[in-house]
């Protein structure tokens, strides 16, 4: 990997986002990327030619069902599980994870302890406390580190003890960018004894999945957030989903992890146009160079913004002030003294370039932050297809709302 050639071949990679087309430039990504092509050929497709009941003999049925199949298996493969039984498929990381959590209701007992971190969305929050509530489990809570708004080792352990069954935390904060230590914090976790369910929905735009290397019990990501269809992701080591009851019918049984985790049919189509996402990477290299070449791009998109944030009077960015690609994924979130976020954002809507304001779902961490009864923050996030022109862009706007 040290003699891999990052260079992104932009033209390529824009030519296959339609709406990249126009003059308009996307700075909302971490709350939802735009569609590639592909994924949208292959639902197309898959509505016109194999939009049938899965399970059934017949040829149609059976070409449908291998459709579906090969969506899990791309998606066990990218993620790098051990199994594609390890692959739960649904509509949304919030549904997933409060499905998995309602199956987890026979698992905790009162008095056992369930840590959830400060940065979490709520996603990957609610559930963790409404199942402590419905069981008898206490919810501790885990703050960022407040100088350096990182998730720290010494703010985990002094947390952990013989009744902490569960640790929840985020990969990469979907308000503040920050990348956190998945496989150290892990390992601390599980040291304890505990079992980690992570939400990877701000990171996976942006670097490679390696549920395995990481050691994680669940991993969790939402599809339409990386390119692909309103389709979300959730690994679980077969030894946490196996002895799991289900929320599906009664007669499925706990050996059909995934199928007893999926309520309802699926959305078939969705799930064959998340192929469309493994062969884009593929065609960019896989994962490893693909997303090597994107977090190099990403990190020289960014430069330049946090640069003139850290130079506008009255700004505060927060979290990492630099654009280190080891610590921060390109979403970048600050404030303006004396302005409110909603009022900054009104301005560069004008200029034809989308950014947003608010708390992200992540309240509590706007509340720790003080920031709740301001209107939140001013919220700008990057992906692999912007250009260099778009952040210049960005900053003019920024500049004429800052005036």
């Amino acid at each position: 990997m040290a003699d891999l050639d990052l260079a992104l071949d932009l033209a390529r990679v824009r030519a296959e986002f339609p709406a990249l087309g126009s003059d308009f430039a996307f700075f909302d990504n971490a709350g939802g990327s735009q569609t590639l092509r592909g994924v949208a050929d292959r639902v197309r497709d898959y509505l016109l030619t194999s939009n049938v009941q899965l399970g059934a003999s017949y040829e149609v049925s059976r070409a449908a069902g291998a459709r579906v199949a090969a969506a899990v298996a791309g998606a066990a493969a990218y993620v790098h599980a051990a199994s594609p039984d390890e692959i739960v498929l649904g509509p949304s990381t919030t549904q997933l994870l409060a499905n998995l959590a309602l199956a987890m209701r026979t698992w905790l007992r009162p008095g056992d302890e369930v840590v959830v971190s400060r940065a979490e969305h709520e996603a990957n929050a609610g559930p963790w406390c409404r199942l402590a509530a419905a069981t008898g489990a206490v919810v501790r809570w885990w703050p960022l580190d407040p100088a350096t708004l990182r998730l720290e080792p010494h703010g985990l352990a002094p947390l952990l003890g013989p009744r902490t069954r569960l640790v929840a935390f985020t990969h990469a904060s979907n308000l503040l960018g920050t990348i956190h230590d998945v496989a150290g914090l892990t390992a601390l976790a599980h040291g304890a004894g505990a079992r980690v369910v992570v939400d990877g929905v701000a990171y996976a735009p942006h670097r490679a999945i390696d549920v395995r290397a990481w050691d994680v019990d669940a991993y969790v990501f939402s599809a339409y957030k990386v390119y692909g269809p309103h389709l979300a992701v959730l690994y679980g080591k077969r030894d946490l989903l196996a002895p799991l009851p289900g929320i599906n019918h009664d007669f499925i049984g706990r050996d059909q992890l995934a199928y007893k985790l999926q309520p309802g049919n699926l959305n078939f189509e969705l799930a064959h146009g998340l192929g469309g996402v493994f062969a884009y990477v593929d065609d960019l290299g896989g994962p490893a160079a693909a997303f090597a070449r994107i977090a190099a791009h990403e990190e020289a998109l960014a430069a330049p913004l946090l640069a003139w944030l850290r130079d506008a009077p009255g700004v505060r960015v927060l979290g990492e002030a630099t654009a280190d690609r080891a610590r921060r994924v390109p979403t970048i979130s600050f404030t303006v003294a004396g302005r409110r976020p909603e009022d900054v954002v009104r301005v560069v809507d004008g200029h034809r370039v989308g950014i947003r304001h608010g708390d992200f779902y992540a309240r509590r961490l706007v509340e720790d932050l003080g920031l709740a009864d301001a209107g939140g923050v001013i919220r700008a996030s990057m992906v692999h297809y912007n250009t260099h022109d778009e952040v210049a862009r960005l900053i003019e706007a920024l500049a004429a709302a800052l005036r």
